[in-house]
């Protein structure tokens, strides 16, 4: 026998407009829909346990979000997908199994429905592995992967060489300190508080670092903290701060552009690089996003994962509790307020 239908109240957080400037809990709203699930769909429900709250969501909310190619806009009242972690309620379709654990593409809501295709990110958690779920959002996720894919992959460092990461208390920067200092490199990091700097070098492992607002010339700040010169900058700010690196690197030094969070709500605060830096030094800028490394997912989990068991990283998490703490939560992601992974937990 079949089971029987499924309709389950859902919430899910939605723009109330299309969003410009920086974003506050005004511009948010949460609404009241229902879920249904019916058996022989092909289709999964989903109750969602944590969510990813991330900077480049931001994007998708802007009137110009059509733009940019990759990144597919949101509509007032839409329901905005982003990267979660849940639990299978009902399932009509082998793969997945009531109980199942699953990380994926579902969304700021109590219930997502999905159906299991090649194109749909998703995938069953191994609780045997002995890691809190939340891991799964961060170090896990895309996160991770952004932070491990980006340093190893793109920027290729080699023993001794410097590196300099913005935001670096930040999901993606908190761990590319990490991992660059694994790999036999000199790391400074920047940050907006001095406890955040403080976590930096007393938690982390950082070599140095410092807090961008007591600085009034960035390009003397990097010059003193890298009297040698820059050899990788992992670049999460954007603006000044990517002119002031330019002006620091080494021939040959490699930039992985993996946000521009300074630039997502003020244009006028674009960077303007010194091209002359470019050619004469030969630096390589590249941007990439997490899901080029759609296919090393495995592979470097199981480096990081062993890496946490060994002690030899740290993972910082800052989670915020209830669906309603969904708009407060995006909203300090761009004054500063987190630290580390942002992620909300659903009661």
């Amino acid at each position: 026998l079949l089971p029987p239908a499924m309709e389950v109240a859902n919430r899910y957080v939605t723009i109330r407009h299309h969003v410009d400037g920086a974003p506050t809990e005004a511009d948010f709203e949460v609404r009241e829909a229902t879920a249904r699930w019916a058996p022989g769909s092909g289709e999964v429900l989903v109750r969602n346990l944590y969510l990813s709250i991330d900077p480049y969501q931001y994007n998708r909310m802007k009137r110009s979000s059509a733009s940019h190619h990759a990144v597919d806009g949101i509509l007032p009242g839409q329901r905005i997908t982003s990267y979660a972690a849940g639990e299978v309620v009902a399932s009509a379709c082998d793969e997945y199994k009531e109980g199942d654990l699953v990380a994926g593409v579902l969304g700021w809501e109590d219930y997502t429905v999905f159906r299991p295709s090649p194109g749909v990110l998703m995938s069953k958690i191994d609780d045997a592995a002995g890691f809190p779920l939340t891991h799964r959002m961060s170090v896990f996720g895309t996160s991770g992967m952004t932070a491990y894919g980006g340093l190893f992959e793109v920027c290729k460092p080699v023993k001794g060489e410097t590196v300099f990461v913005s935001a670096a208390s930040g999901s993606v920067g908190s761990l590319v300190g990490q991992f660059a200092k694994l790999a036999g490199c000199y790391v400074v990091g920047c940050a907006g508080t001095q406890a955040k700097v403080d976590l930096l070098k007393n938690k982390l492992g950082f070599d140095d670092a410092f807090n961008y607002k007591d600085e009034p010339d960035l390009k003397s700040a990097l010059k003193r903290y890298f009297p040698d010169g820059i050899d990788i900058y992992f670049e999460n700010v954007g603006g000044e701060m990517l002119e002031a690196a330019l002006a620091n690197m080494n021939a040959y030094g490699r930039v992985a552009v993996c946000g521009v969070i300074s630039e997502y709500t003020d244009a006028g605060r674009r960077a303007v690089p010194d091209l002359l830096e470019v050619i004469y030094k030969r630096i390589t800028l590249r941007g990439f996003f997490a899901w080029d490394f759609l296919a090393k997912f495995d592979e470097f989990n199981a480096v990081i994962g062993d890496w946490i068991r060994e002690g030899k990283i740290q993972v910082v998490e800052d989670v915020s509790d209830g669906l309603e703490s969904v708009p407060s939560a995006f909203a300090a992601l761009f004054r500063g307020e987190n630290v580390g992974k942002k992620l909300v937990k659903l009661a």
